[in-house]
Parts: C-alpha cells; structure tokens; sequence
C-alpha cells in the first residue's frame, strides 16, 4: 500500500527543521521513501543510518572459518533481527569480520556492536571448545565503524564481499 502523506494522516514524525514530510511517501509499516531514498521510521525519528563496521580476532587468529563462520553469521543475524536493525551483508576472513547494518539512532550502533561481539563470543567458546584455548578471549575489545552515507550500497556490498577473496 502506498500512501502520500498529508498533514492529517501523517505518520512521520514533525521535522524540527522544516517539514520534508510532504515529500515522503509511505510504502509499508515505518518505511518512507522521498525520490530513490529509503528511510525508516519509529514513534519520532525518520533516519537512513547505515554503517560500515568491521572488528578482529583476539592476536588476529585466524579462527573465524568453516563451521565457526557459519554459527557467527547466524548468530550476528539473529542480534540484528533483535535489534530490529537490518543486516545488509556480513563477511568473515579468519581473522576478522565486515558487516554493513542499518541501526536505529536511538540504539546505537555501539550497543548493536557490543550485543553482537558479546553474543557471539559466548555462543561460539561454549560451542567450540577449541576456541577456548587459543584465545583468553575471541574477539578484541575495539572495532571500526564508518558511516556510509551517500554511498550506494550496492559499491560498499560489494566490498565487503570481496574482502573475504582480496585477503587470499
């Protein structure tokens, strides 16, 4: 169902600076469209945040492959779908992993990350016993993350695909 929005029937949020909301057009729950963007949408914020983040083994073990790779992946899947936050791409190279996720501003992108790196670390050391020996723990304390604004997603997944073939 598409539907323009109109002073009455809004569902946007009122725009402090300015009102764009007559340019926006509701195409499914809390998912507003204005020319080729796409932006999402909870009780008061309308936001396009999408970000580039990338974090590393514990020494730069190269750990995170075969069986490993497919549990994190599933795991980081299952934070994001929590997190109500869409998980765009994931790629994992032994050592470390890319992911391109959209997060709420209002979570944050550094609760996502620590959710994901705190999950994932437990869930794979009590599956893999093989984990707990090389490392004291899987995964280090920091990682990167680099908004990815104007962009177009389909250049940064593609990227991030690559990483995994570029390493070898």
């Amino acid at each position: 169902m598409i539907e323009r929005l109109t002073k009455k029937s809004r569902k946007a949020p009122k725009f402090i600076y300015g009102d764009i909301s007559d340019s926006l057009v509701l195409c499914s729950n809390n998912v507003y469209y204005t020319g080729m963007t796409k932006y999402k949408a909870n009780n008061n914020v309308v936001y396009s945040c999408k970000y580039h983040v990338i974090w590393c083994t514990k020494y730069r073990r190269k750990l995170v492959v075969g069986e490993v790779e497919a549990k994190l992946k599933e795991i980081v899947r299952g934070v994001c779908n929590e997190n109500l936050c869409e998980l765009f791409e994931i790629e994992c190279d032994g050592d470390h992993v890319h992911l391109l996720v959209e997060v709420d501003p209002q979570h944050g992108i550094h609760k996502l990350v620590k959710s994901m790196k705190g999950r994932s670390s437990r869930v794979l050391r009590q599956e893999f016993k093989e984990l707990t020996t090389k490392v004291p723990t899987l995964w280090t304390n920091s990682y990167f993350v680099s908004s990815v604004g104007g962009a177009p997603l389909s250049e940064i997944k593609k990227y991030i695909q690559n990483q995994k073939v570029s390493q070898r």
